[in-house]
């Protein structure tokens, strides 16, 4: 007996009203970055491994996707290597490619390699996949779309504000509501070199950034097992749970690292942007949150995370300011700002809130019945004069059974059945029946056009 299919865990099929769900997260998405005056590029699926190793840390180096080399890969392996089983070693010749684990670092790869052709500030907006080795789970997957904004070569903020704009419409737009988590990496080194721990910089943003998953305790374990002392740790807790509004945050926070210079300048970029904000009539809830970190290494300023009010699943948008990602490529000095929406988790957040169209199904608006040669003969000029007119419309394939064509275009979601049969024929219209209320009219081709338009 076969084996029964299966796809690899952490992936996932699409049905058509799946994909007809996701195409108006898309489209929503991709709207508003048209409408802030974003281009469009794609890059490649699989990077070399040189451009993705060593950016994401050492946890994000782990969770790369590694493709084995055409041909015989194990050619360049000798038999020492193979007996001392070090996969690490063992990978590096044997492995010179992987699955991009981001669209950042791609594109930061990407401006370099065409910065001739570039116009800067460069805005860009990218919808594509990526891929993670991670351990699946509710809300994570190893094969997820992100949907990336980002403008480059530009030190204004601007852009953060912009980019705020942006998550407060597209949210708005898609029906949620959600809370704008921001911070500053150059506040967390501030911290960190007020508490005495300037070079463990690192170690920290990477422990405090699962605050909200672990909790402050295992935080506090966490920063031990790093090498950060105790008497640092203890000096982190009241900054970790300072409370009241952002602007009377930032004011507690400065009185703590007013001797860091660039602590200072993190405060001041923050005040920035909440000054353009409150003249703003946003929806979304912002607040400064001391505990963003935001665990990838290349983050240099403000950082974004935003969550789901109404489902508990994780950061649902992320991103934030890198000064200088562009300079492992070997153009320096070139700052950026970008966000990421998580596509299958805005996904998995609208279906459990029911906050899909009921018309978003992509099912053809109309379906002819199928009553044989003479009656195919007569409907397909129809047919075509439809879709001309952009209607989506479609013919059953063959003169099957009156119910069996009806129970399909039920199935299917078929708002609208056409029939001809001889006596329409020979009056040269068309009975339309409406499937939700069973009404039903005799209408011309010209008429059929306009009702099904309306």
């Amino acid at each position: 007996m076969a084996q029964k299919p299966s796809i690899p865990k952490g992936t996932r099929d699409f049905s058509p009203n799946e994909m007809a769900r996701r195409n108006y997260i898309f489209d929503t998405v991709k709207r508003v970055f048209q409408i802030y005056g974003f281009q469009q590029i794609e890059t490649p699926a699989m990077e070399n491994l040189s451009t993705l190793m060593g950016k994401y840390g050492e946890e994000g180096d782990k969770l790369l996707f590694k493709i084995l080399n055409s041909g015989d890969y194990l050619s360049g392996v000798d038999s020492t290597e193979l007996i001392q089983q070090n996969s690490q070693k063992l990978t590096t010749k044997i492995s010179e490619k992987g699955l991009r684990y981001d669209l950042t670092v791609p594109f930061a790869r990407y401006v370099v390699q065409y910065q001739n052709d570039l116009v800067f500030p460069f805005r860009r907006y990218q919808i594509q996949p990526v891929w993670r080795a991670d351990r699946p789970q509710k809300g994570r997957y190893r094969e997820f779309y992100q949907c990336d904004v980002d403008i480059i070569g530009s030190h204004s903020l601007l852009n953060e504000v912009e980019l705020i704009q942006i998550v407060d419409q597209i949210y708005r737009n898609l029906g949620l509501r959600v809370i704008l988590k921001m911070n500053n990496r150059k506040i967390l080194a501030g911290i960190a070199e007020t508490i005495g721990e300037a070079d463990r910089i690192i170690d920290i943003t990477v422990a405090i950034d699962k605050m909200d998953k672990i909790g402050i305790d295992k935080v506090n374990e966490e920063l031990l097992l790093r090498g950060v002392s105790s008497e640092a740790i203890l000096k982190l807790q009241p900054i970790l749970n300072l409370s009241g509004d952002n602007i009377g945050k930032l004011s507690q926070i400065e009185q703590v690292i007013a001797n860091s210079a660039i602590g200072m300048k993190g405060i001041d970029e923050m005040r920035t942007i909440f000054r353009y904000l409150a003249s703003m009539n946003l929806e979304s809830e912002i607040q400064l949150d001391l505990t963003l970190a935001r665990g990838l290494n290349y983050y240099t300023g403000a950082i974004f995370e935003v969550k789901s009010k109404d489902v508990s699943i994780g950061s649902i948008t992320g991103g934030g300011r890198y000064d200088d990602l562009t300079g492992i490529f070997g153009l320096p000095g070139v700052s950026g700002v970008g966000i990421s929406f998580g596509a299958d988790r805005i996904y998995d957040v609208m279906s459990q809130l029911d906050l899909f169209p009921k018309d978003t199904i992509s099912a053809a608006r109309v379906m002819f019945v199928n009553f044989g040669d003479k009656e195919e003969k007569y409907c397909l000029p129809i047919l075509a004069a439809l879709r001309r007119e952009g209607i989506s419309s479609e013919i059953y394939p063959d003169p099957d059974k009156m119910k069996k064509q009806m129970n399909y275009a039920n199935r299917k979601g078929i708002k609208f059945v056409a029939l001809a049969g001889e006596s329409e024929i020979q009056e040269g219209m068309i009975n339309l029946k409406n499937m939700e209320s069973g009404e039903q009219q005799l209408l011309s081709a010209m008429d059929l056009v306009a009702t099904l338009k309306g």
